[in-house]
Order: C-alpha cells, then sequence, then structure tokens
C-alpha cells in the first residue's frame, strides 16, 4: 500500500505542477490519513481544493472541493474561513477483512486558516462526506485536518 500511495502521490504532483502556477497552495493535509493538498484560487471569493490521499487501514481517496472564502482580518490579518462542497472517489482495499471496492461520495467543508507573510497557510477544517456507490450508504464523519501548505 505505501507504493502505492506514494506512486500516487508522485502522479498528483506531476498533475498539479502541470496546472497553470497563479495565487496557489500545495502541501499537506493531515486528519486519520494524510492527504496531498492542492488549492487553486478560481476568484477573491472562491477556489477549488484537491486532495489525494491515504486512508489508514482502508486505501486511497481523491476529493474536489469548491469552496467559498470569506475574509476574518478583523481577528488578524491573514485569517479567512471557509465552506465548501464537492464529491470523493475513493478505493478500499478490505484490509480490515472487508471487501475491496471503489466508493463514490459528495463531501462539505468548513474551515479557518490563517496565511502568513511569508508563503505559508495553515488551517483546520471538518469534512463530512456521505459515500453510496460500491457499498452500503454510508457516512464519513471523522474528516478534521490541519493543512499545511506552500503558496506560490
Amino acid at each position: 500500500m505505501k507504493k502505492v500511495f506514494l506512486t500516487l502521490a508522485f502522479v498528483a504532483t506531476g498533475i498539479f505542477g502541470a496546472i497553470n502556477a497563479q495565487d496557489n497552495a500545495i502541501g499537506l493535509r493531515l486528519g486519520y490519513g494524510g492527504e496531498v493538498s492542492y488549492q487553486r484560487i478560481l476568484s477573491d471569493a472562491n477556489r477549488l481544493e484537491l486532495d489525494l490521499g491515504l486512508n489508514v487501514g482502508y486505501g486511497f481517496n481523491l476529493n474536489g472541493v469548491y469552496q467559498w472564502t470569506w475574509d476574518l482580518s478583523q481577528l488578524a490579518t491573514g485569517f479567512n474561513w471557509y465552506a465548501g462542497v464537492g464529491a470523493g472517489l475513493g478505493y478500499w482495499d478490505g484490509r480490515n477483512g472487508g471487501n475491496s471496492y471503489l466508493n463514490v461520495g459528495v463531501l462539505g467543508q468548513v474551515g479557518i486558516e490563517y496565511n502568513f507573510n511569508i508563503p505559508l497557510q495553515l488551517s483546520l477544517d471538518y469534512r463530512p462526506g456521505f459515500y453510496f456507490l460500491g457499498s452500503d450508504p454510508t457516512f464519513w464523519g471523522d474528516g478534521v485536518a490541519l493543512g499545511v501548505r506552500y503558496k506560490f
């Protein structure tokens, strides 16, 4: 599984690197598993986040979330909060006694972030999901994660 994850991480890095760089961020989203995370600014108040990750003991996932951002500079310059909706695609490998299957779901996300004066962004968010294809419908509510991203 480590080889599969590393291969997917290199592929994702290549794909993300090929996208035109303009106010983007790349880094890690660390929660139950680890994800390579890419954010693409679409406008002053909207962006797209793509994450490729490993779910510990289960398999891997690819998530895409469209996010709306709001300025929280009244707390301190650099603070934002965001919310979004998106879709997830996952492969569960059945290592824990279950069957292997591909899964599709819908996601929600809400979080807060701080953008430093250097090209560093820290975020804390919650991303629950409801997966409905490939298994019995499943609610995944363990989606709390810390994001550390380099902005370029």
